[in-house]
């Protein structure tokens, strides 16, 4: 499974990340008292979500032998009434049976059952 840390030293807010062998940055906007260097953390969650999603949509076409030429994830966060994610699917190549039978898989995602069903995190000190 995934592993990964992410270290901050005294460089407001700039987070150095490493997940599975690969690096990344974080930080906050200058509204935050960031210096916007990398997204911002949930940023980063909104892109876990669209590279499930995508991932998920192409390996189900391919495995079914469907044309898919490409597929676009919109996100937006909103917090309106509670966090709430929007998910625009941008499909070409299909037929419309095919694009309705990719966005009732979008909902089964694994990142988006993680989503929707919640995580436990089990906090220690080292």
């Amino acid at each position: 499974m995934a592993h990964g840390t992410a270290r901050i030293g005294n460089d407001h807010y700039r987070t150095e990340i490493s997940v599975s062998g690969h690096d990344l940055i974080a930080d906050e906007g200058p509204a935050l008292g960031g210096k916007n260097m990398g997204p911002a953390p949930y940023d980063l969650l909104l892109a876990g979500l669209g590279a499930c999603t995508a991932i998920t949509l192409r390996m189900y076409a391919d495995r079914k032998e469907w044309p898919l030429e490409s597929v676009e994830v919109g996100l937006r966060l909103h917090n309106k009434d509670g966090l709430r994610v929007d998910r625009v699917l941008t499909i070409a190549g299909l037929d419309e049976e095919q694009m309705a039978r990719l966005a009732d898989i979008a909902e089964r995602t694994p990142v988006t059952l993680t989503l929707k069903g919640g995580l436990p995190i089990d906090t220690r000190l080292a």
